[in-house]
């Protein structure tokens, strides 16, 4: 039976038809790269005809979604936001978490806009345009990136699940700025095979949703590997805040948005302790002369820099080309002080069931702006991937749950775990999200 947090109440043929017409509204401009109209009625269809017939197709039965356009579709070429990729060949077969989706019984709707190569944590694309975010009808920002037309998709009520990628906070980052769920499990538990590739060591699937336990759904199928539906007690967690670099340059809405979450939090029961996690000011200083992005993206697409850097967004190729030369001996040495970190993060968070901060450490910014001014651009794109690219850098797990007053644009508050710890903190997530949620009821 399909999820009880996927709409059930009308059919799978309504919703596809609700979500094209959506798709064709000024609001959802550059969200698709690719509309996929007459392929989701047709699976739609045969969705409500299996479930009239009393056949139930997988645990997403008719559940809408949209699928980042850095995943193979068989016999599209994969685009990944850009256009220098047009004419390469198309892709053989769905890439495996597709094959999932679609044997789990969901619809896809389409492919979605993107950072170009996912190389930003902005969502600005200057080939399809950016699309704005819903949390501000008034006036043009920014979703977040990569997964921008992702986060959209679902905060328009087009589709029930974005799928995207995480290499640095790319579900997390727009799922923060658009007011929604996202998750980024332990990079081994899902596999990438099939996905444009931007950097091996760090790159993860994953999805976002309006609920811990929409994610958990898609996250069973992507993974093949359920994890707990349970919330667990509050009462007697203890769980760290750190006090290096993950609360600074804090604006006033995410400050007073964390602040009263964590009050919220010691409200249920739970002990929050400040840590220093002095490492986290170390992550930077490890990266150079470049880090995993740059160098395992530039082997990636060193060829498609070669012939058309031209037709890539410049402010991706300057980022990719620090990649250019970096010698093995530099690349190793990378990894080795990676471990070396990773090891001492361990130790740090030992005996904790969490670690928590703001996902990002501002709201969503104006997009004009960052669209006319380099250095603008870089700084907020600095800001945004700071605090998730470092839950990818010890290959942890993390959630970015709402945490914004009603009417306030959205805040994101990340629940971070260690490798392996997707299971705890699943239960963890439901808990907080009980929460958060009854502060509004």
């Amino acid at each position: 039976m399909t999820q009880d947090c996927f709409d059930t109440s009308t059919t799978a043929t309504q919703r596809v038809a609700l979500a094209l017409a959506g798709a064709a509204t000024s609001a959802a401009q550059h969200v698709f790269t690719q509309l996929d109209a007459d392929a989701a009625r047709t699976s739609a269809q045969d969705c409500d005809a299996q479930a009239q017939a009393g056949r139930n197709l997988g645990p997403l039965h008719g559940v809408c979604l949209t699928l980042k356009d850095n995943i193979d579709v068989a016999g599209e070429t994969t685009m990944a936001g850009g256009v220098v990729c047009a004419g390469e060949p198309p892709a053989q077969q769905d890439a495996p978490v597709l094959q999932r989706l679609r044997k789990a019984g969901a619809v896809v709707l389409g492919k979605t806009n993107m950072s170009e190569f996912a190389f930003s944590g902005v969502g600005i694309n200057p080939h399809h345009g950016t699309p704005a975010n819903p949390a501000d009808p008034a006036q043009a920002r920014v979703p977040g990136g990569s997964s921008s037309g992702a986060a959209v998709s679902v905060a328009l009520g087009l589709a029930e699940v974005g799928i995207g990628t995480d290499t640095g906070g790319s579900i997390r980052i727009p799922a923060a700025l658009c007011g929604l769920v996202g998750y980024k499990s332990t990079q081994a538990r899902i596999p990438c095979t099939g996905v444009m590739e931007l950097s091996r060591t760090l790159d993860t699937v994953g999805s976002i949703t309006r609920s811990v336990r929409a994610c958990l759904a898609v996250d069973a199928v992507l993974s093949q590997q359920p994890l707990p539906t349970d919330a667990i007690s509050l009462r007697g967690l203890r769980f760290a805040v750190p006090q290096t670099l993950m609360l600074d340059d804090v604006d006033a809405s995410v400050a007073q948005a964390f602040a009263r979450t964590l009050g919220l939090i010691s409200q249920a029961g739970a002990q929050v302790v400040d840590i220093p996690f002095k490492g986290l000011g170390d992550i930077a200083a490890l990266s150079v002369p470049a880090g995993f992005s740059p160098i395992e993206g530039y082997a990636a697409h060193q060829a498609r820099l070669a012939r058309g850097a031209h037709q890539i967004d410049p402010r991706v190729v300057a980022r990719m080309m620090l990649g250019q030369g970096i010698s093995a001996h530099d690349y190793l040495a990378l990894l080795n002080r990676r471990h070396a970190w990773m090891a001492d993060a361990h130790q740090t968070l030992q005996g904790y069931d969490a670690l928590l901060c703001p996902t990002v450490p501002i709201v969503a910014p104006l997009t004009e702006p960052l669209l006319k001014d380099d250095e603008a651009f870089f700084k907020v794109n600095r800001l945004l991937l700071r605090n998730p690219a470092a839950i990818n850098y010890m290959n942890g797990c993390a959630w970015s749950l709402p945490c914004h007053a009603a009417g306030d644009l959205p805040v994101g508050l990340m629940v971070s775990g260690l490798a392996g710890q997707d299971a705890h903190l699943a239960r963890v997530a439901l808990a907080l999200e009980n929460v958060m949620n009854a502060r509004h009821g």
